[in-house]
């Protein structure tokens, strides 16, 4: 794919070294002359000089021919102006990072197909953190309706030895709770696993459930605080 990113600060820089080592080819435009001559030097990508919302620009960086675009500029008005100039150009994906908001419905009018709040997320990791210490990732999706859990199976789980169909009939096995995947080891790649699927002590499972059954899953999983 052809990514073009508005910004290199910090974000912009990481997105384009991880999108590159994935093989795609990417483009960045930012104002900061230094940021840019890092971007081509050190990163790989095609840096170009000048404002991500100005038209003579973009177009030299080529958004006619973006399969993405990423907004990471310092300010959500940036951000929206960016948004709209790739809806005008036909960008299918645009993907925006939003610090304040307010912009959130902006950018779903202006053509967003993607909108990510940094600061909820950080907020949200923290919250978790704290709320359940023995979850080691917890991502929200449909506003939060429907979790997936990254969960580590210590030695002494309830669950260690027990099949998934076992466990899915289990009565104390929160309803409506599916482990949707399996790493058996951290060297392993994760599957997805069927009922016949024995679960080991040091394996990780991802398990999908409600925001209100996640204490469940963990009492019944007899994992305790570190």
């Amino acid at each position: 794919m052809y990514v073009l990113i508005g910004g290199v600060g910090r974000m912009g820089s990481d997105l384009a070294k991880t999108l590159i080592h994935m093989g795609h080819t990417i483009a960045a435009v930012d104002t900061d002359a230094v940021a840019c001559q890092y971007a081509r030097e050190k990163i790989g990508v095609m840096a170009f000089e000048g404002s991500a919302v100005n038209t003579t620009v973009l177009l030299e960086a080529g958004i006619r021919k973006a399969n993405a675009v990423i907004a990471t500029l310092q300010e959500d008005a940036l951000n929206l102006a960016l948004v709209t100039l790739c809806k005008h150009y036909g960008v299918p994906q645009i993907i925006v990072r939003m610090s304040d908001r307010d912009f959130a419905e902006p950018y779903q009018l202006a053509g967003a197909t993607h909108i990510i709040s940094t600061t909820e997320l950080a907020i949200n990791r923290v919250i978790n953190a704290i709320e359940y210490p023995q979850v080691d990732a917890m991502m929200h999706f449909e506003q939060g309706q429907i979790e997936v859990l990254k969960l580590s199976i210590p030695q002494n789980c309830s669950i260690v030895g027990r099949s998934v169909a076992e466990i899915a009939q289990d009565y104390r096995f929160p309803a409506g709770t599916l482990i949707i995947g399996y790493q058996a080891h951290p060297q392993e790649n994760l599957n997805i696993p069927n009922g016949s699927t024995i679960l080991e002590s040091g394996s990780t499972i991802l398990a999908v459930t409600k925001p209100e059954l996640v204490r469940q899953l963990i009492d019944f999983m007899g994992l305790c605080s570190p």
